[in-house]
């Protein structure tokens, strides 16, 4: 890979507090944005971050709760640019919106039987995997040398790890899972 590319997820958030499935473009673009602890992950995840080199180049997820961590990590790094990509939005949970988050394991068994399923209206492992990869392909194509970091959700950037990896992305939840705020490199080092 031409670049280096790291994950970080969101930190803690008004719909993580809430303990519900927050997955609706219309509700997550606007609003359940960051707690007071969602904020002090993102910047120590920076602070952590910081030491590594040149600054990064900051892509986020348009979900508020994206944005607000995408924008607290670039500031304590001194990057003044968030590029937001609709590429890295949460992956959508169709008639589980507002449901207790604990129905996410009953998405997650299914995923592990069929990736391409969409039971519940969900968006499948297969078509998140292929928006995120779309993102990860034309940044290779056009960027060099550069660390790169993707601010989006533990679905969406677990998913990415897999076709990074060459795995099956049904065996998505077989990684470690992301915790809130939680920065992982994904995957490559950087070339030229």
């Amino acid at each position: 890979m031409h670049n280096r590319y790291y994950a970080l997820r969101h930190g803690e958030s008004e719909a993580n507090a809430q303990g519900i499935v927050l997955s609706d473009p219309a509700a997550g673009e606007a609003g359940y944005g960051l707690t007071p602890r969602g904020r002090s992950q993102a910047r120590a995840a920076a602070e952590a971050f910081a030491g590594e080199g040149r600054p990064p180049r900051i892509y986020s997820s348009p979900f508020l709760r994206a944005r607000q961590t995408a924008e607290a990590f670039a500031e304590v790094l001194g990057v003044s640019e968030v590029l937001v990509r609709a590429e890295l939005r949460e992956r959508f949970f169709g008639q589980l919106e507002g449901h207790p988050s604990a129905r996410y394991e009953d998405v997650w068994r299914r995923d592990e039987e069929d990736p391409g399923h969409t039971d519940w209206g969900v968006e499948s492992v297969v078509a998140v995997l292929g928006r995120t990869s779309a993102l990860v392909a034309e940044l290779e194509a056009t960027r060099r040398g550069e660390r790169i970091v993707l601010v989006s959700h533990g679905d969406p950037l677990q998913i990415l790890e897999t076709g990074l990896r060459g795995l099956n992305p049904a065996a998505h939840r077989s990684l470690p899972h992301l915790s809130p705020g939680e920065l992982r490199r994904l995957a490559g080092r950087a070339q030229g």
